[in-house]
């Protein structure tokens, strides 16, 4: 990456957002609070094959997430065909409540390589307290659906993960969904720390349990970020995210879509990537990231993924 603003070759990562849209109503997501301040809507199939020819030579990793459910979106099992026939490692973060049969088996046949589920309980009451309108019987009927047709198609993909994004209502079930994990015969089980949007005075989310929490309680009582926020980030110079209607922003923590980089169907990639507006962006970064309101709340180098 080096201290430059400028990256002449092109991105190995990115992710697209399928849609905006999401049947749960969890507490820290725009798309969940329906508080977007960004048109919403979801991604069409012609426009995204385009995107993805501009970029398959070099693309290696595909995430079909930013914000909303992905299921949602009619195409999205398509669009994973697509991109999976291009010879590009694909990836999903969804909370199950769309596996029924049909699009477990689909999913299977689509190639998708890795399967990010959302399971945030072990009980219904634990995991409704933050996964609003969510149904757990659902997440685990789904699971279920996808292990079963991964089984009948003799498929090694995808590599299915339990998330459970650790919060305080949820941390004296973390033994619990490891458990669960092994019962059902998922792959494997991650834990995710939770970005707080208003933790300076504290919240009921924040985990008493230090290991699993972003924050840390100052001798003042209150709350800060732990993560030092050097002026660097990989991110900038080899990963980026796209919105459903093609704006390019510099990461998923621009869940607005506030620092609009570039726009996909007016100008080609390769000119958004190396444009002005990314090497001012890179610059502002190398200078000062502790200014830039995105970067505030970064979790990189406080994830934990046990």
């Amino acid at each position: 990456m080096g201290n430059k603003p400028v990256q002449w070759g092109e991105p190995i990562s990115i992710s697209f957002e399928p849609t905006t849209a999401c049947n749960l109503g969890c507490p820290e997501c725009p798309s969940g609070l329906k508080q977007f301040t960004r048109e919403t809507g979801n991604l069409k199939s012609d426009f995204f094959k385009s995107t993805i020819n501009q970029l398959k030579s070099k693309l290696s990793y595909l995430t079909f997430y930013f914000q909303g459910e992905p299921y949602i979106n009619p195409d999205f099992l398509e669009m994973v065909s697509y991109a999976s026939q291009k010879g590009i490692y694909t990836a999903t973060s969804t909370n199950a409540h769309f596996l029924n049969d049909e699009n477990a088996k689909k999913t299977i046949e689509s190639g998708l390589d890795r399967l990010i589920i959302s399971i945030d309980g072990t009980t219904q009451e634990t995991y409704e307290s933050y996964r609003i309108n969510g149904s757990l019987d659902k997440v685990i009927e789904g699971t279920k659906n996808v292990l079963k047709w991964k089984k009948e198609l003799k498929s090694k993909t995808p590599h299915v993960i339990f998330q459970f994004l650790v919060v305080q209502p949820n941390e004296h079930q973390i033994d619990e969904v490891y458990s669960l994990a092994d019962e059902l015969g998922v792959d494997e089980v991650k834990l995710k720390t939770a970005q707080i949007y208003d933790f300076e005075n504290g919240n009921e989310l924040i985990p008493t349990i230090e290991k699993y929490s972003r924050y840390k309680k100052e001798a003042g009582g209150k709350y800060s970020i732990k993560n030092a926020l050097e002026n660097h980030c990989w991110k900038l110079w080899h990963s980026c995210v796209f919105t459903w209607d093609g704006k390019v922003v510099p990461c998923c923590f621009d869940k607005d879509a506030t620092h609009q980089l570039g726009d996909l169907k007016t100008h080609p990639f390769t000119e958004i990537w190396q444009g002005r507006e990314y090497q001012e962006f890179r610059t502002s970064l190398l200078r000062s990231r502790s200014e830039i309101d995105i970067c505030k709340n970064c979790s990189e180098g406080t994830k934990v993924w046990a």
